[in-house]
C-alpha cells in the first residue's frame, strides 16, 4: 500500500500544537503564591521573599564567620524555592548580624542587585571593613539606593520603602492615614545614633496581603511611622523589628498596624525580650506569634507554644514558611515539625 504524502502544511500544524502544549517542567515551576522563607541565621536576619513571577528578594544574609554556615542556610533555602539567583538584596543596614554573610553568599548564588540607603553613619576599623566588604561584594552587581517613598521592582508584588537613612514617609499609604490615639501614652527612648536607625522598612503588598519588615529600626524611628497618624495601615504579616529587643517595637506602631501574623526572628539567646514579646503578643487582632527560636533568656509565659516555634534549642537550624494568596489568606509552616496552620483572609 502507498503511503500518503506528509504535508508541509500538516507539519506546520501539528509543530503549532506542540508549542501550545504545557511544559511540565514550567508548570511546575509556575507560582500562585507569594512565598516567604524565614532562615534560622541565629539572631541576626534572612528573610527570603519569592513573588508569584519567580523573582526573589533577600533582606539580610546574617552572620560571617562559622564556616559559612549562614550562607550556606540562605543557598539551601534558595535551592528549596527553586532559584537560581538573588534577583534584589536588601541590606536593611550594616551590623555584622545582617550584612557580615553577604560575601560567602555571594560565592554560592549570584545576587543581581543590591539595595541600601547609602554610605554607613558608623565609624572605625571593624564598621569600615564590614562595610567595605560589602561594598565590594555589591560592586559585582547593580545598585539600588533607595529612599523613603521609592519602590523595589520586583515583578509580581509592590513593594514601597517606608523608612530609611533615618528618614521616613511622609504621605500615608494607600488605605492608611487615621488618626492614631496609641500615640498620647508613647514614652520616647534615647536617640539611637546608630546604624539600626537608618534601616531600611518596606511594605509589600500582593493583592490583599501587605507584610511589614522594619530591620532593625528603632523605637523612636518606628513611631515616626505611626504618630501623630498611622501611615502605615493595617498588615497581614507583621517581622518583629530588632529580633524581639526591648529597643524597638512601641506599641504605638505594633498595636496600630494590627497585624493578624508575627514572626520573630530571634536566636536562643539574642532577642525575644518578654517586654517585646508581650507588646506584639497583646496586639489587637493577633492570631499568633511565631518565633523562629526559643528565648532562652525569657520563660515559658512570653514565649509561643512549641508548635509555633522552630527551633527549641541551639543544636537545631530549621526555619519558618509563609505562603501568602493574592486574597490576603496564609499559611506558615514550622519545618521542625513539618506542621503548616492556616489563616483566612482578613473579613
Amino acid at each position: 500500500m502507498r503511503r500518503a504524502p506528509f504535508s508541509i502544511a500538516a507539519l506546520i500544524l501539528l509543530t503549532a500544537i506542540a508549542l501550545m502544549r504545557p511544559d511540565p517542567a514550567a508548570a511546575q515551576t509556575a507560582r500562585k503564591t507569594l512565598d516567604v522563607y524565614f532562615v534560622d541565621v541565629e539572631g541576626g536576619q534572612a528573610t527570603l521573599i519569592v513573588s508569584p513571577s519567580g523573582e526573589s528578594l533577600l533582606v539580610d544574609a546574617g552572620w560571617p564567620g562559622f564556616d559559612g554556615r549562614d550562607a550556606d542556610r540562605i543557598a539551601s533555602a534558595a535551592k528549596q524555592a527553586g532559584l537560581t539567583q538573588i534577583d534584589y538584596f536588601v541590606a536593611t543596614h550594616y551590623h555584622t548580624d545582617h550584612v557580615g554573610g553577604v560575601p560567602a553568599l555571594a560565592t554560592k548564588i549570584p545576587i543581581r542587585t543590591f539595595v541600601d540607603h547609602g554610605p554607613s553613619v558608623e565609624k572605625g576599623d571593624r564598621p569600615d571593613a564590614l562595610y567595605q566588604q560589602y561594598v565590594d561584594a555589591r560592586g559585582k552587581g547593580r545598585h539600588l539606593l533607595v529612599k523613603p517613598g521609592d519602590t523595589i521592582p520586583l515583578a509580581g508584588v509592590d513593594i514601597t520603602v517606608v523608612a530609611a537613612n533615618g528618614e521616613h514617609i511622609g504621605k500615608a499609604l494607600k488605605g492608611a492615614g487615621q488618626p492614631n490615639p496609641l500615640c498620647a501614652s508613647f514614652t520616647p527612648k534615647s536617640p539611637d545614633p546608630s546604624e539600626n536607625a537608618r534601616s531600611v522598612g518596606f511594605v509589600l503588598t500582593y493583592g490583599k496581603f501587605r507584610l511589614l519588615d522594619l530591620g532593625d529600626l528603632t523605637w523612636n524611628k518606628e513611631q515616626e511611622l505611626a504618630c501623630p497618624n498611622n501611615l502605615i495601615g493595617p498588615i497581614d504579616l507583621y517581622v518583629t523589628s530588632h529580633h524581639g529587643l526591648d529597643q524597638s517595637g512601641p506599641a504605638a506602631l505594633v498595636h496600630a498596624v494590627r497585624p493578624r501574623i508575627a514572626v520573630m526572628n530571634n536566636g536562643a539567646k539574642k532577642g525575644g525580650s518578654a517586654s517585646a514579646w508581650r507588646i506584639v503578643r497583646d496586639a489587637p487582632g493577633l492570631e499568633d506569634l511565631w518565633q523562629v527560636h526559643y528565648a532562652a533568656n525569657s520563660d515559658a509565659a512570653h514565649n509561643s507554644p512549641a508548635a509555633l516555634i522552630a527551633n527549641l534549642d541551639e543544636t537545631t537550624s530549621h526555619g519558618l514558611n509563609v505562603s501568602a494568596a493574592s486574597d490576603g489568606s496564609v499559611v506558615v509552616t514550622n519545618a521542625r515539625t513539618g506542621q503548616s496552620k492556616s489563616y483566612k483572609a482578613r473579613p
